[in-house]
Order: C-alpha cells, then sequence, then structure tokens
C-alpha cells in the first residue's frame, strides 16, 4: 500500500526465501510445480511487470502462502516494509470458483454443478479474518456458467493480522482441497494427507475407492 517499488522489490525477495524453502522439503511429485512457482515470482521483478499499483500475481499452496504472508506481517511490524500489504484473490483457486467447464472440471461426483463450494469459502474466509469477501457470477467463462468466491484482507504487522492470516488462509485453500478430496482426486487426496501432517487436529475424511475390476467381474 506505501506503492513503493523498493517495497515491492522486498516481498519478491520474502516470497522468494519462503517457497525455496517450501520447494526444498516438497514432494517429488509436486516439485516442478513448487519450482515453476518460484520462478514465476522471481521473474516479474526483472521483466518489469507490475499489476496494478504495485503488486504481484503468485500461486502457492497453502504452506507457502501461510509462511509468506506471515513473512510480510513480520516484515511489516519490524519497519523493513513501511505499510500495510492487501492480499487478495477474486477467482481462479482451489476453492474460490465453482464453474464446471474450467476450475471444478476435475471433480467427478456430480457436484462440480452446485455453487456450494464458493459459498462455504466466502463465508468461512468472512469468519476467520478476511478484511472483505465477494460473491460473484461470470468471470471468463461467461455469466450463469461459474460462481465465484473473493477476498482481500488488509495485513499490518499486528498479532490480528498473525492470527487472521493464519485461519483465514488455512480455511480457503484447505475447504476445496477437501472438496475435492471427497471427489476421490488423487492429487487433492495426496495434498490433504500432507495438510492434515502439518496441522494437528485435522481430519478430513477420505473417500471409499472402488475396485475398477468389481464391475468387470459382473458381466
Amino acid at each position: 500500500m506505501s506503492q513503493d517499488p523498493e517495497d515491492l522489490a522486498k516481498t519478491d525477495a520474502l516470497a522468494v526465501k519462503v517457497l525455496r524453502e517450501c520447494a526444498a522439503t516438497a514432494p517429488e511429485s509436486i516439485k516442478g510445480q513448487m519450482l515453476d512457482n518460484l520462478r514465476g515470482i522471481e521473474e516479474p521483478g526483472r521483466n518489469h511487470l507490475v499489476v496494478g499499483s504495485q503488486a504481484r500475481i503468485l500461486y502457492a499452496d497453502c504452506e507457502g502462502r501461510t509462511k509468506i504472508a506471515l513473512a510480510f506481517n513480520d516484515a511489516i511490524r519490524s519497519g523493513y516494509i513501511k505499510a500495510p500489504i492487501v492480499l487478495g484473490r477474486d477467482h481462479h483457486d482451489v476453492s474460490g470458483t465453482d464453474s464446471p467447464f474450467r476450475e471444478t472440471s476435475n471433480i467427478y461426483d456430480g457436484s462440480q454443478f452446485t455453487a456450494d463450494m464458493a459459498v462455504q469459502n466466502v463465508i468461512g474466509d468472512a469468519f476467520r479474518g478476511a478484511t472483505w469477501v465477494s460473491l460473484h457470477n461470470g468471470g471468463g467463462v461467461g455469466w450463469g456458467e461459474v460462481i465465484n468466491g473473493g477476498f482481500g484482507m488488509v495485513i499490518d504487522g499486528s498479532p490480528d493480522s498473525a492470527r487472521h492470516i493464519s485461519e483465514m488462509l488455512f480455511w480457503d485453500v484447505n475447504n476445496g482441497i477437501s472438496r475435492r478430496s471427497w471427489a476421490r482426486n488423487s492429487g487433492a487426496m495426496e495434498a490433504i494427507r500432507r495438510q492434515m501432517d502439518r496441522t494437528p487436529g485435522l481430519r478430513v475424511t477420505f473417500p471409499n475407492i472402488a475396485d475398477d475390476t468389481l464391475i468387470d467381474n459382473l458381466f
């Protein structure tokens, strides 16, 4: 929010440090994605890419997002970054969009045609510390084809901001991972297992996977 390019460069450096640490311990199945995300935040400054008023677009998993946001909060509190930072998301994310022709096209249990995930996402984000939330239609695939839930959160270096980061980003990501895991998406099942390992007390049920050979034996 300082609109100072120097602060933007500092956030890039903090994000790179966190993502390098995350990539170093990531399982092989997602290490390539993590390295792509890392390159994505290493390159914008070199190529003079600024979105809006001193902003960046960055993809990361729940662990990466939370650690990056907490690093920003610490940097604001110490004065290393001069002003609050706004974290935001409109759609294009694991929990924020119900769109059977795009974001939820990998959900195969029939629930991809409902809008419950985006609605639950917005309500959960609001209760867990988002500064504002939005529930909107359209967005890339056309009016009536998608429901999006988005948020904005101002972080200002305070203990409240740290709590909101940890609680809200956790929900914002894992709501959608759980939904896809219940729908038998193998990547989501692996991701939610890793999150449960990182989060004592988190318990997400798993679907029962039918043996495909059973149906063959009926005929």
